[in-house]
């Protein structure tokens, strides 16, 4: 069984707070108190589940986390998700352009399945690119054009994420392969 992080526990509480009170919009007492009852049920939930392991190299808490780095990362994640939004939306607004996309297969070297979910899930959230598939340090992803997964294959975006967990400066991708006809795609 694991042991419950009260650093955990309260900064679960906080994040789903937080959440909470700006997605409500409504500061009364009575919604505060609904508020803290759906918090407490949703950490009781997640708590049982944390009694499982999926993963081998789960964290129980989140002291492999480098904090003081988060607010960087997040800043630079939403810069990378707007220049994709506009890179998306010129593709959009340009008829001109053809659009031949693409499948990326690569291996990562990432301390965790935690930095892999976040690398995962930025890929995901930047315009234009799609997570499509994790299978241990294998990644699938979909991607627009070039220069819209130029980021992943430059190493950019994971080394951010390592970053998150480590000091360490090091290439964090490797083995990238890119298919861009549907027929290399189903030969693969």
């Amino acid at each position: 069984m694991k042991k419950l992080s009260i650093l955990n526990l309260f900064l679960s509480f906080i994040a789903l707070m937080t959440f909470w009170l700006i997605m409500s919009g409504i500061y009364q007492p009575m919604q505060i108190a609904q508020g803290v009852v759906s918090v407490v049920i949703v950490i009781a939930i997640n708590h049982r589940l944390k009694q499982h392991k999926f993963f081998d190299d789960e964290m129980d808490d989140l002291s492999q986390l480098r904090f003081h780095y988060t607010p960087f990362y997040l800043i630079w994640l939403v810069f990378e998700i707007i220049k994709a939004g506009l890179h998306v939306a010129n593709i959009i607004i340009n008829p001109n352009k053809t659009i031949e996309t693409y499948i990326l297969k690569f291996r990562v070297d990432l301390p965790s399945a935690h930095a892999k979910m976040i690398l995962g899930n930025s890929i995901t959230l930047t315009p234009g690119t799609l997570t499509i598939d994790i299978t241990g340090n294998h990644f699938t992803v979909h991607a627009l054009t070039p220069k819209a997964f130029e980021g992943i294959t430059s190493d950019k975006m994971p080394k951010k994420v390592l970053k998150l967990f480590s000091t360490e400066d090091r290439p964090v991708i490797s083995d990238v392969r890119i298919l861009s006809r549907s027929d290399q795609i189903g030969e693969q």
